[in-house]
């Protein structure tokens, strides 16, 4: 990439503070979005699914572990290798120490369309702690518009459906499973769903790209050009070069 200009330490402050003015008022424009997030009317669950963890079967009660709100990421299933795609696990990687959310009465749990055993050998490969839920056999996925399969509900994704994709150029996501954060609310045993997130809307929980974001090489490569963790050359991993 061109490398920034070379400049004086005045030029530079006032390209930094012309910058600044920018960067406030993109706060407080994002400010402003997470309050219309926040005010969105809610749509309570009425349906029973039933998920399979590590304890057996989980109702979607359940994986709120007592606290007010759950956060659901629908993790992708990559079912031809057996195992986590590779951009969901990025996301993972990002989720950090989840003591943070439950000190706020904020529960984070994972749901693949895919065997538990799997989940499970994948989960401690990785060393996530994450609590992970199999929802084979459940309509979960496909009611939240993780997964579509026409003969199962109509196809949607992330707001479009079948045609409004095709016409688009994302025919991948007519079919199979996708990636998506689900957020519900929790008063007494009632269970209400608030938001939901699709394509590029959960980079938000990517902090990696939050650090990258502040430097001049920026992020550097696309989602899916992470590797799994324990797939990192460790000497070939640094960026800079010589």
């Amino acid at each position: 990439m061109e490398l920034p200009t070379i400049t004086s330490r005045d030029e530079w402050r006032k390209a930094r503070e012309a910058l600044l003015v920018k960067e406030k008022e993109a706060t407080r424009a994002r400010d402003a979005l997470n309050a219309e997030r926040r005010a969105l009317p809610m749509v309570e669950i009425d349906k029973e699914y039933v998920l399979t963890g590590p304890d057996g079967e989980a109702s979607l009660l359940d994986l709120f572990d007592g606290r007010r709100q759950l956060m659901v990421y629908h993790f992708m299933w990559m079912h031809d290798t057996d195992q986590g795609c590779t951009s969901c696990s990025f996301l993972v990687d990002n989720a950090g120490d989840l003591r943070h959310l439950h000190s706020c009465d904020t529960s984070l749990a994972l749901v693949s369309r895919a065997p538990l055993a799997s989940i499970e050998r994948f989960r401690k490969r990785m060393g996530w702690t994450v609590p992970w839920y199999s929802s084979e056999g459940s309509d979960f996925n496909y009611d939240f518009h993780a997964s579509n399969d026409e003969s199962v509900a109509p196809v949607e994704y992330n707001y479009m459906d079948k045609a409004a994709l095709e016409s688009k150029g994302m025919q991948f996501f007519t079919q199979g499973d996708g990636h998506a954060l689900s957020v519900f609310l929790r008063d007494g045993d009632r269970v209400f769903h608030t938001y939901s997130t699709y394509g590029r809307g959960p980079e938000v929980l990517l902090n990696t790209y939050n650090y990258l974001d502040l430097t001049p090489l920026g992020r550097q490569k696309y989602v899916n050009e992470f590797p799994h963790h324990d797939q990192y050359d460790e000497p070939a991993a640094a960026c800079h070069h010589h």
